[in-house]
């Protein structure tokens, strides 16, 4: 069995690459809490709004054409079963197969946040979920098949060509996730600038062999040959 080993100055750059790509992190962990708080304030809904918790006053839509005859409204489910018909992306959001007290099932968005619940327990199909308030927005999702076929693997939609925005400018994520993509990216840019510019520094004052030789000193190995 043939082994390959990294030679001594890739590993080496590659290490000292890897504790410099520490610097930005530390950077980021000072910056990204004050950051983090400024997306939260703004992925915040207010009761009332789009997104938002629906109060006694918003209308409990029944059916399809409640939807389409308000232009505000939330929907009353019962336990998780908004959760429980099908789901799946489009456009980058999460979006649930939401079952009306008509048995019409409509596609939406949903801001978690804002989901309320009349019950101790979820799992009691007794206890009554109420959902952030929404509105009817029109979009032929059945151009995007592959979130059609996620959302309808259980049961198909009523209409396809509208959906309930729920979300509005919510849909938060944790401080973990919100810091975890930018953290991630500064270590892998900072390994892969610093990595090259090490390697030609060590080339450079004759520590490491060059990976693509200078022209000049490659015309004078050539004549050598």
């Amino acid at each position: 069995m043939r082994v390959n080993y990294l030679r001594f100055d890739i590993w080496l750059c590659l290490l000292i690459s890897v504790g410099l790509s520490f610097i930005p992190v530390k950077i980021l962990e000072a910056v990204l809490p004050q950051q983090y708080e400024e997306y939260v304030e703004e992925h915040t809904v207010e009761e009332g709004e789009i997104g938002g918790k629906a109060g006694e006053d918003v209308f409990r839509a029944q059916n399809v054409e409640d939807l389409l005859n308000h232009d505000t409204f939330t929907v009353v489910s019962k336990g998780i079963e908004y959760m429980n018909k099908g789901a799946g992306y489009h456009g980058g959001t999460y979006m649930y197969a939401v079952t009306l007290p008509s048995g019409e099932k409509i596609a939406a968005k949903i801001n978690g946040d804002n989901v309320q619940r009349t019950g101790d327990s979820i799992y009691n199909s007794k206890t009554d979920t109420i959902l952030p308030v929404g509105k009817i927005v029109h979009e032929d999702l059945s151009q995007d098949t592959s979130f059609i076929n996620q959302i309808e693997y259980k049961e198909p939609l009523t209409r396809t060509d509208i959906y309930i925005d729920m979300l509005g400018t919510g849909g938060k994520l944790n401080e973990e996730d919100y810091k975890e993509v930018p953290t991630m990216m500064a270590q892998i840019l900072t390994v892969v600038i610093a990595f090259p510019i090490l390697h030609w520094l060590g080339s450079k004052f004759g520590l490491f062999p060059y990976f693509f030789p200078p022209r000049e000193k490659k015309e004078k190995e050539d004549k050598n040959l």
